[in-house]
């Protein structure tokens, strides 16, 4: 054994030559990678039905055909003719294939329709759109009308476009009771707005409801918060918990446009200078005009220049009259109801083109239905005091938040 002890050291160091040169010495080495994940990725396409288009037309432009639209549309229950153009498809398909697999649109607002292609027909299903709610706070200035003021003041990514437009009219609904939008407004108005809004995890934005508001117009400051009792019924309340309805619209058209004010000036038709006993309401021909209080109909027919006219008495000496219709929904005698529908605007008469013709009388006296105090609204019940009053504190920790829940971007 002593006569090998003398090559022990050359041992030793030629097992570290072998050891450094595993390591360091280039010689070509097996590559490890990861285990290959096979994918199989989806094709998506989009396109949009076209005015006058049909179903089976848009499909076939894209490479579908023989599917069953009757079947299609009994699996969705719904009467897929009554789509609107401009709604958007999307075609999926598997790189292998020619013709899609999948396709998916929007049946409504709530609703998403998808089709499948299997393997001897096509198979439809309808889910409902992941709408999520959230609370956003808006506030900003009313320098010309409130449509501007929020158009301006509200970014797109808060809510878009047409959701800004639906604020606005939603708004000017809560409020209409006590504000004329298009007579009281003055520079340095404001608006303080907390308002239920919509989204999908996609990304698209929704305006939902108006849960709180603080308006000052005109110098005066207007308040409204959301309150739905226990029974379901609700509205909106000032901070007192009095109802903001009243017993009379301050306009009997749910869209409108004032042509003209109370007071003196030149007929349209005549060319002589009248007093003009009402107001002018620009509209579209056939837009609803509602009663703007609860009443019975006294007159219902042609009436000179007026045209066609309603007349409906009301309580306390009240009469409101509805001039230049195209259509009467009612007949003398008949009962209505508040916001009940009892006509369409027209030009009939001595009309220049489509309005309506408002007038407040009272006593057989023409006033302006502007001035008119409309009547105390009904106070939230006893028995729901203590919820209003828990719902009120949320509401108005939100509207008066010193940091608003949504800014502009």
């Amino acid at each position: 054994m002593a006569r090998y002890s003398r090559f022990l050291p050359a041992v030793i160091i030629g097992l570290a030559l072998v050891a450094w040169a595993r390591d360091y010495w280039p010689w070509p080495r097996p590559v490890l990678t990861a285990p290959a994940v096979v994918v199989d990725p989806w094709i998506e396409t989009r396109d949009t039905l076209r005015p006058g288009e049909t179903l089976s037309g848009l499909f076939a432009r894209n490479r579908v055909s023989g599917a069953a639209f009757t079947t299609i549309a009994s699996q969705l229950a719904t009467d897929l003719r009554k789509l609107r153009p401009g709604t958007v498809f999307e075609f999926r398909r598997r790189p292998t294939d020619s013709t899609p697999a999948e396709v998916s649109f929007r049946l409504s607002r709530e609703q998403k329709a998808t089709i499948s292609f299997g393997d001897t027909s096509w198979m439809a299903s309808a889910v409902p759109i992941d709408w999520r709610a959230d609370i956003v706070r808006l506030e900003g200035a009313i320098d010309n009308t409130l449509y501007q003021a929020l158009d301006a003041g509200i970014a797109d990514t808060i809510l878009p476009k047409p959701e800004r437009d639906a604020l606005a009219w939603d708004l000017a609904d809560v409020f209409a009771w006590e504000i004329d939008f298009t007579r009281d407004i003055r520079p340095g108005d404001h608006y303080t707005i907390v308002a239920e809004r919509l989204t999908t995890p996609e990304g698209e934005v929704r305006f939902s409801r108006v849960l709180a508001g603080d308006l000052v117009v005109g110098g005066r400051e207007y308040t409204a918060f959301k309150f739905e009792a226990a029974n379901g019924q609700g509205g909106y309340f000032d901070e007192t918990g009095a109802s903001l309805r009243r017993a009379f619209l301050r306009a009997p058209l749910q869209f409108r446009r004032l042509a003209s004010g109370f007071g003196g000036r030149r007929h349209p038709v005549l060319g002589t200078w009248k007093r003009h006993e009402g107001l002018d309401y620009a509209a579209n021909q056939g837009t609803t005009v509602m009663a703007a209080g609860d009443g019975s109909v006294v007159k219902a027919g042609w009436s000179g220049g007026y045209g066609n006219l309603v007349e409906v008495r009301h309580a306390n000496g009240i009469t409101t009259r509805y001039g230049h219709l195209s259509r009467v929904d009612v007949r003398v005698g008949q009962r209505v109801k508040q916001e009940q529908r009892i006509g369409l605007v027209g030009s009939t008469g001595l009309s220049t083109g489509p309005h309506l013709h408002y007038e407040f009388r009272v006593g057989g006296v023409a006033r302006d239905p502007r001035s008119v105090k409309a009547g105390a609204g009904v106070p939230v019940p006893a028995a729901e005091r203590e919820a209003f009053e828990r719902e009120l504190s949320r509401l108005a920790a939100l509207l008066y938040a010193s940091q608003p829940l949504a800014q502009r971007q």
